[in-house]
């Protein structure tokens, strides 16, 4: 297992038609799920539009 952080950006897909998207820091191991997970609750908490919670309409990218 990887102990160095990387960023990742996860862009979620919103109701309103954008994309929005998230800096995600975590291992360069982790779970996908559990980065889509991460910048979906920190959207959900918002006040901007509802996200789509479809985990396959998500890009996932590591940056770092």
């Amino acid at each position: 297992m990887e102990s160095g952080c990387c960023c990742w950006l996860v862009a979620l897909p919103a109701v309103d038609g954008r994309q929005y998207v998230y800096r995600v820091y975590a291992p360069a191991d982790a779970l996908l799920a559990d980065l889509f997970w991460d910048a979906w609750h920190c959207h959900d908490e918002s006040a901007l539009p509802r996200a789509w919670d479809l985990f396959d309409a998500a890009l996932i990218r590591r940056v770092g």
